[in-house]
């Protein structure tokens, strides 16, 4: 592997799988665009998430995503890669689309707060992955330049994040 200064990590299917039923989630968020007597754009649960904000939901949107999330992540299971993350000998962050909040709880349910030295979640700076301002926050915060940082990802949202912040990118 080629030396990078810092690492950051996605976390839900890269060092954590979070126990939350998205299915459930979505139901959830359905209902409070029902509740609200607005015709929701689809199904998605990310355009869901993305449109709430066009129709005055945003707020009530987050707030059911991410109860669900911190729920979930106090019993979400280590995955490999997050014994990895411990062999660093370089800054490690977290840059993910699940809330803040519920990264920081998985990270400390599973040992693993002291070794990451920041977290962006989903509600941490104004976009979201694919965009690359997220990521290039935990770049920032971990004192290096996107060309000498890695990112570790489980989806082609996070290469494509990668992809625009200009980092090195690895699949798990």
């Amino acid at each position: 592997m080629t030396e990078y200064d810092a690492v950051v990590y996605d976390l839900d299917g890269t060092i954590v799988d979070l126990n939350v039923d998205w299915n459930a989630v979505a139901t959830d968020v359905l209902a409070v665009y029902d509740a609200a007597d607005v015709e929701p754009g689809g199904n998605d649960l990310w355009e869901l998430l993305l449109g709430a904000d066009e129709v005055g939901l945003a707020a009530e949107v987050e707030s059911v995503i991410a109860s669900h999330e911190r729920e979930g992540a106090p019993t979400s299971p280590r995955l490999r890669h997050a014994d990895e993350l411990l062999e660093r000998t370089v800054p490690v962050g977290v840059c993910s689309l699940n809330c803040e909040e519920a990264c920081q709880i998985a990270l400390e349910e599973q040992n693993l707060h002291d070794e990451v030295e920041t977290v962006v979640g989903r509600d941490t700076v104004e976009t979201q992955k694919p965009e690359p301002e997220p990521l290039l926050a935990a770049v920032d915060d971990l004192g290096t330049s996107p060309e000498r940082a890695l990112f570790v990802g489980d989806s082609p949202r996070d290469e494509l994040t990668a992809e625009r912040a200009g980092t090195a990118f690895e699949y798990v």
